[in-house]
């Protein structure tokens, strides 16, 4: 695996430490990534999408979805309720775990559901007015921008 050292980047940049934060986390994250339980990542539309993981045998009850410093953590535990049975095979694997997901800036989670052996976690990208595309007017009227200009003899 490659080591990368970022503090080159952090001396002389400002405003790009959540850039390197997350290549850092990626590059020395394990190399055997926990596949249980398996999960679907969809995008719905261009602003909505869908984490979708397969929760087979846990219950609402087992179930705990936290949104916590930009990160999605959904987690289970499953209350032992194996006394007196006796399995002659178990391949249905109720054990608990934990599962985050970072999110980007402005992406907030808007509901969950659980149906079907299924947790679906609905998020949607929410960008602020303010940080939306907009129109300028042009003015054909060259006073009408210089409306709020000073004009300093006047003051003097």
């Amino acid at each position: 695996m490659r080591n990368f050292d970022f503090a080159p980047l952090y001396r002389s940049t400002v405003g790009f430490d959540q850039i390197a934060n997350l290549m850092d986390r990626v590059l020395t994250a394990e190399t055997s990534q926990p596949s249980y339980p398996p999960y679907n990542i969809e995008k719905l539309e261009d602003d909505a999408y869908r984490i979708s993981i397969a929760v087979a045998g846990f219950s609402e009850a087992d179930l705990s979805v936290e949104v916590r410093e930009k990160s999605l953590i959904v987690s289970a535990r499953k209350a032992d309720d194996d006394e007196g049975k006796t399995y002659l095979h178990r391949g249905i694997a109720t054990r608990a775990f934990e599962r985050r997901f970072h999110l980007a800036d402005h992406v907030v989670v808007s509901g969950g559901t659980h149906a079907d052996g299924m947790l679906h976690i609905e998020l949607e990208l929410q960008v602020p007015d303010v940080l939306k595309p907009r129109q300028i007017q042009i003015a054909s009227n060259p006073r009408a921008i210089a409306k709020d200009v000073v004009d300093t003899a006047a003051v003097n």
